[in-house]
């Protein structure tokens, strides 16, 4: 193993979350690693499609932006994470304008601001149409590559966290061929993403599979949550490469229509997605149909370029064509337990981004509260991790329990007993799945007996008042728990 890097402040993951973490940690003149275990501006956060949700427009105030959030989540969101998100997001916006991310503008060059399904208010910042997600990695992943202060390690993949004394004190980093890197910080920032890919039909790339969770499960930090799997509701249905690209929300706030196999609306396109994926799966078991479709031709597909390119290559034209398309696993709810500055149970480790769960997202996530959250919940881990101790000295590895890969019969069981509904014996086969973290999200999943939101039980139909704000911890060897968060 080579000489240890050691630095103030280590951060996995170079997503939104990660590089905006990275930075604001270097700003305050903190020495960071930055571990990639992909090419900086190829992550997940590349592809995202959505915009930044921000209170933006003199008709819209964070209470506004709050409310619907709270709708959304289908009162299981935490409300003081929900408070920080929105009263947080429009000056993390201007934050990134001085970074030099330059938005989307109308004639008079106000931010162009778009509407999407569950706001009440026309509040999501673009940047290049449905490229937000690679025009800020690409603007951020410059800024980390040239600040002295952060030491970009790729492509390097994070195998265990280290622990020392009760506490995380660094990880270490793998390359490819194997060699090791002993990282040792005061604090860890996980940003590793969600893990939507663990489900065999999703937007997500490939390697969206949890891996930050793998690695805190395995250093004994707890995670929540871990039922609320959000499936988007337009996601392509073809066969091949590009069966599950997404059709970003965006083009349904510009007045995209869903039509069923007859040719008629069946649901408000602009519905929370949880509602909206339901319908379509209701159309399609009712009609045996693969798909519904998603009518374009009334958008400016312009507005949307890497779409109409996408569409192309498989001979498809938005502007002529109706498109075929059904949910497919998305986005993950829960994640590492955190508090409001990140902290996970463990000392030492954050969480932030989709990695963790704070409670903001509840039941179902508001579509463009994802990179708000990142850059939001970003800052608050990068000043917060600042403030932990030197890390103590004979920190040990704590290996995941398993290969951090899961079998393509994880993935295949997880869409047929963890989708969009689920039963209890479909859930009790999952809990012998070889994955860890499949066996996790059984185990939360069969613990909420109701129907909310993302998570829909066939046995337990309605919601439960009771469970209302409540959420679910897993990990450590122990059974599922509730806790109502502050």
């Amino acid at each position: 193993m080579k000489e240890p890097v050691r630095t103030d402040v280590a951060v996995v993951g170079a997503g939104a979350a990660g590089l905006y973490a990275a930075l604001v940690a270097a700003r305050q003149g903190a020495r960071v690693a930055l571990v990639s275990r992909s090419p900086l501006a190829q992550t997940a956060s590349f592809w995202a499609q959505g915009g930044i949700a921000a209170a933006l427009a003199a008709d819209d105030s964070p209470d506004l932006h709050a409310q619907d959030t709270v709708a959304a989540g289908r009162a299981a969101g935490r409300e003081s994470a929900i408070r920080v998100l929105c009263e947080d997001s429009p000056g993390r916006v201007r934050d990134l304008q001085e970074l030099g991310v330059q938005f989307d503008a109308d004639r008079e060059g106000r931010l162009a601001l778009g509407l999407e399904g569950g706001h009440s208010r026309r509040r999501i910042v673009h940047a290049g149409g449905s490229a937000t997600g690679r025009r800020i990695t690409r603007d951020l992943s410059a800024l980390a590559a040239t600040d002295e202060r952060v030491t970009v390690l790729e492509p390097l993949a994070a195998a265990a966290l280290t622990t020392a004394e009760g506490r995380c004190a660094g990880l270490v980093a793998r390359s490819r061929d194997g060699e090791g890197l002993q990282v040792e910080s005061r604090a860890v920032i996980l940003a590793t993403g969600g893990m939507a890919a663990l489900w065999e039909r999703t937007t997500n790339p490939r390697g969206a599979v949890g891996a930050g969770l793998t690695l805190a499960d395995a250093a004994g930090a707890r995670l929540a949550d871990l039922e609320f799997m959000q499936f988007h509701p337009t996601a392509l249905r073809l066969d091949g490469p590009r069966d599950g690209f997404l059709i970003t929300e965006a083009v349904r706030g510009e007045g995209a229509r869903l039509l069923n196999p007859d040719g008629e609306r069946f649901v408000d396109e602009l519905a929370p997605r949880d509602q909206v994926a339901l319908a379509i799966r209701a159309e399609l078991e009712r009609t045996g149909a693969s798909a519904v479709d998603l009518d374009m031709r009334a958008v400016d597909v312009g507005r949307f370029p890497n779409i109409a390119a996408a569409l192309a290559e498989v001979g498809l034209d938005p502007a002529r064509d109706l498109l075929p398309v059904a949910p497919a696993a998305h986005y993950t709810m829960g994640g590492v337990a955190a508090d409001l500055d990140g902290r996970s149970t463990l000392p030492g480790l954050f969480a932030v981004g989709e990695a963790a769960c704070t409670g903001l997202h509840g039941a179902n996530r508001l579509a463009s509260n994802s990179l708000a959250e990142c850059f939001v919940f970003g800052a608050r881990a990068a000043l917060a991790a600042l403030n932990d101790p030197e890390p103590p000295a004979g920190a040990a590895a704590a290996e995941p329990a398993s290969a951090p890969i899961p079998g393509e019969e994880t993935r295949a069981a997880l869409w047929r007993c963890a989708g969009l509904e689920r039963s209890p014996d479909g859930l009790r086969e999952l809990l012998a799945d070889p994955f860890p973290l499949a066996r996790l999200i059984a185990a939360a999943a069969l613990a909420r007996e109701e129907s909310r939101g993302a998570h829909q039980r066939v046995d337990h139909p309605e919601t439960d008042s009771s469970l209302d704000g409540v959420h679910t911890l897993v990990g450590g060897g122990e059974e599922p728990r509730f806790e109502r968060w502050a």
